[in-house]
């Protein structure tokens, strides 16, 4: 969905004309909330936010998706160590040395 200019709209005219704006909202427009000439809040219908929620946990999911397979390849390739040892190796970097 496209956001025309009279999508934009200032805080204060918001403020006024909230009742006829969230009439728009429920017809199916989306309104940008101005204040100083930024974007700072979005009005749209509730049922659209749950969606917009639902699209950013599944981009998350496939994130961790695209981390794990790459993490798979990395195991099956070779590119591994023991958790344990690289963890005793960077606790002895960290150490004070005595010299």
């Amino acid at each position: 969905m496209s956001i025309a200019s009279s999508d934009i709209v200032p805080f204060s005219e918001a403020r006024t004309h909230l009742s006829s704006l969230v009439s728009e909202v429920q017809a199916g427009k989306e309104k940008i909330i101005t204040k100083n000439g930024e974007g700072v809040a979005a009005l749209i219908a509730a049922d659209r936010l749950d969606h917009y929620h639902r699209l950013e946990r599944a981009h998350i999911h496939l994130l961790c998706l695209r981390e794990i397979e790459a993490g798979l390849a990395d195991v099956a390739a070779g590119r591994h160590q023991d958790a344990r040892q690289a963890l005793a190796k960077i606790k002895q970097n960290r150490a004070p040395s005595d010299r």
